[in-house]
């Protein structure tokens, strides 16, 4: 079933990175190209198959590419695509505003 957004960016840009998930991948792939299996150990919390989910939604998107080689076992690497890499100054706001009130409660 397609994506369906009113005119608002803000409710774009969140049915992007509306969960938690999402944004925890972003942040790890942005210090680079991943294998799956890394970012299972470096998402805490996660089972494979949200993982797997959110992956293939953010492909959908074109916010990460997926890299298969041709050997055996399979060996998959995902990264951000330039629109992907567009979405580091909105992550870098919100590490500076968890920062800045994580500790308020």
């Amino acid at each position: 079933m397609a994506k369906t957004y009113t005119n608002c960016p803000v409710e774009y840009t969140a049915s992007i990175i509306g969960n938690k998930w999402k944004i925890i991948i972003l942040r790890d792939l942005l210090t680079g190209t991943k294998r799956y299996n890394e970012l299972n150990r470096s998402v805490v919390g996660i089972s494979a198959k949200v993982l797997t989910e959110n992956l293939r939604d953010l492909e959908k998107d074109g916010i990460i590419k997926r890299k298969v080689y041709p050997v055996v076992p399979p060996k998959v690497e995902y990264s951000l695509t330039n629109k992907g890499l567009e979405l580091k100054e909105v992550l870098e706001q919100m590490r500076i505003f968890g920062e800045k009130y994580k500790n308020e409660n």
